[in-house]
């Protein structure tokens, strides 16, 4: 047997049909089954399942998720799982993204604009670096990442590997990390800079939160340890070490000559077809535009929007996929898709909503038509990159269990918990009896979700409630990501008992307080009242244990007889569980500090950093190093919001500092600033504004 690469610590074991399910999936993966299903039902512990299984196969896995804020759930829990392998976090790292695009009917050209995410860039490196240097890794990420990466062996090539005792001159570590997109800077040290103090060169990884001093004696290298990048501290020795590049669109210098000719080439091509055509404006927007590029990437390496040219740089065929995030781990590596039933829609409709826009772009000359290739993977090209696939859901699609060999069922949850009870109502009073159940309900201390078919419904339903002295709030797609998170976790705090909502009360959203799942017009058929979304809405209810689902209907729909026969089931399943192991149900206990970065991020996104007394002397520099320490802290919490606006805090002390620095050089010693003097809750900038709103 190999080496067991991955070690499971946690405070409990498989119980109920878990065990049953992990050897059937891994009973399917030995005998190579290439598409599995786990169908689980909410709180049967599919986590905890798969855990088992990733530690028990041994092999590297990629985690799919079909949003970050489950991606983030995940991660989490699979580091607690995993504390001493490497869990990584990747998603798409835009706090704000406009696409470049070009609207013909009025002329108008939208520059790409973002506002990257240095916390989550990060968090992309240190999964990239990790599956380049270790076989121990799990990687959780939500579906961007079949967006097309640099090339792996590009990446790989430039990996720089820092042996102690082995030959290697300084002068070639430095180029070796100008290659990489390190850049130098003896002053100011942050991810993906190094500096060089004579025989000893400093480096911050641009995935790390900790620097690395390497120490050379002549040309060998002679130690290497770690860095606190704000105290200037060693800490760990380290025998060896692989620096990856600081960006993931990276190519060596021989390469990117090569690559300078087809560009070139294929400019060529395009300005004789818009000059054949007659499209002067074109030619000479498209020629300005490339020049432009190829001069940047010629003196810096890179430019902006490079990943547009990822197809000539690469030599890849037109048409041919992109490589990807699932490039970079090796050949036997097992991905596990989440809420498949959502996820996999999401992969097939990527590659075209892509195209479609990038169109435009090359017809009026903003783009050579090689930026079509710079793109998501087609579903086909992402399933001929994945080898054995776990799809894991409540409700698995009809696509799935045509796909899949075997089925691995759990519906004992190791709580006891059953599957809420499920009523139907006449719809003529569904309003009052609405009202009515609400009252019961929140008189015992416990929490209702509503959903309804449209925002308009949602938002007049919860005024009238509101009117009517309920404790009420809506929940819809027009509402901020962050301003949700801000409800879901005053809803957990009591602030209010009843939240309305129409699609966003489904996969992932598992609040132990709801007792009540109340589904209005039930009996519109259609795709809020599929199967698929009754089954994942009345699971809401399922980790209370006086957990309910009222239907308001007039007559029965198939969702509906299907959702009822489930639900029987499942109930006897666990009923006869519980009887023969003497088990008695309780609701899921979740103290509201321990609650996933779901909650985290909102309930901290506008606290204060810990400040001195506003009397208490210090300077503005130990104030800047005290934020960048709980910024990393937040970000290692996977609190990016709340990171990100600090690090915008910490810019603008910086240049507040910076233009007092006349006071400083006359030797006036500053106070320290309260939090209040640098605008910890009330940042007004631009930016700010973006980070909160998110």
């Amino acid at each position: 047997m190999a080496d067991r690469l991955f070690k499971l610590v946690a405070p409990f074991k498989l119980t109920g049909d878990q065990p049953e399910a992990v050897d059937k999936l891994f009973d399917g993966l030995s005998r190579g089954d290439d598409r599995l299903i786990l169908q689980g039902v909410t709180g049967s512990g599919k986590t905890f399942t798969l855990a088992n299984l990733i530690a028990r196969w041994n092999r590297p896995t990629l985690v799919l998720s079909h949003n970050k804020t489950l991606a983030a759930q995940l991660f989490t829990e699979l580091k607690e799982f995993f504390p001493e392998n490497s869990v990584n976090y990747f998603i798409s790292y835009y706090d704000y993204y406009q696409p470049e695009a070009y609207i013909p009917q009025t002329d108008t050209y939208i520059e790409k604009d973002a506002a990257i995410n240095e916390e989550i860039e990060r968090y992309r490196l240190a999964a990239t670096n990790a599956l380049i240097a270790r076989k121990d890794v799990i990687v959780v990420a939500s579906v961007s990442c079949i967006y097309g990466l640099g090339e792996s062996t590009d990446y790989r090539d430039l990996a720089v590997k820092i042996k102690v005792g082995e030959p290697l001159s300084r002068e070639k570590l430095l180029r070796r990390l100008v290659e990489g997109q390190y850049a130098r800077n003896d002053y100011a040290f942050e991810p993906g800079i190094f500096r060089v103090r004579g025989d000893v060169v400093d480096i911050f990884p641009a995935y790390e939160t900790e620097a690395l001093r390497v120490e050379f004696f002549g040309d060998e290298v002679d130690s290497i340890r770690t860095l606190d990048p704000v105290t200037g501290k060693t800490g760990v020795t380290m025998p060896a070490v692989v620096v990856t590049p600081a960006k993931q669109f990276v190519l060596g210098k021989d390469k990117m000559e090569a690559a300078f000719g087809r560009i070139e080439a294929e400019l060529k091509d395009r300005l004789a077809y818009f000059a054949a055509h007659n499209k002067l404006l074109e030619a000479q927007r498209l020629r300005e535009r490339t020049e432009y590029d190829i001069e940047m990437m010629r003196e810096l390496g890179y430019c902006n929007g490079i990943e547009n040219y990822s197809r000539p740089l690469s030599g890849r065929a037109p048409g041919s996929a992109p490589e990807c995030l699932l490039d970079y781990f090796p050949d036997d590596f097992l991905t596990v898709i989440d809420e498949s039933h959502v996820a996999i829609p999401q992969i097939r409709a990527m590659y075209n909503g892509d195209q479609a826009r990038k169109q435009k772009l090359i017809d009026y000359g903003f783009r050579l038509p090689s930026a079509k290739d710079n793109r998501p993977l087609t579903f086909e090209e992402f399933n001929a990159k994945t080898r054995q696939i776990i799809y894991c859901s409540a409700t698995p699609g009809d696509y799935e269990y045509s796909q899949a060999q075997d089925v691995a069922e759990q519906v004992i949850r190791p709580t006891g918990l059953l599957d809420p009870e499920i009523e139907i109502r006449p719809l003529a009073t569904q309003i009052d009896d609405l009202m009515g159940e609400i009252h019961k309900v929140a008189a015992a201390g416990d929490r209702i979700f509503v959903t309804t078919l449209t925002k308009r419904s949602a938002e007049d339903l919860t005024h009238y409630l509101h009117e009517a002295g309920i404790r009420v709030e809506y929940l819809h797609s027009g509402i901020d990501a962050i301003e949700r998170v801000e409800i879901l976790h005053r809803l957990r705090a009591g602030e209010f008992d009843v939240l309305v909502g129409i699609n966003l009360l489904r996969e992932g959203l598992d609040l132990p307080e709801v007792a009540l799942v109340a589904i209005l017009d039930a009996d519109k058929e259609g795709f809020l009242r599929s199967t698929t979304s009754l089954v994942q809405t009345a699971g809401r209810a399922a980790r209370h244990v006086g957990g309910r689902v009222i239907l308001y209907a007039d007559h029965e729909t198939e969702a509906m007889r299907e959702l009822i026969r489930l639900t029987a089931s499942h109930r006897a399943k666990q009923i006869a569980y519980n009887e023969a192991h003497h088990i008695v149900p309780r609701s899921v206990k979740r103290a509201q500090s321990e609650t996933s970065y779901l909650f985290r991020a909102g309930a901290r996104k506008g606290a204060s950093v810990p400040a001195l007394a506003p009397e208490a002397e210090s300077s503005p520099e130990e104030l800047i190093a005290e934020m960048t320490r709980e910024m990393l802290e937040a970000a290692d919490n996977l609190e990016f919001e709340r990171a990100a606006y600090l690090r915008d805090q910490i810019k603008t002390l910086k240049k507040s500092t910076a233009n007092e620095g006349s006071h400083s050089a006359k030797g006036t010693r500053k106070k320290r600033p309260s939090a209040s003097s640098v605008d910890i809750l009330g940042g007004d900038s631009a930016r700010g504004r973006k980070h909160r709103g998110r």
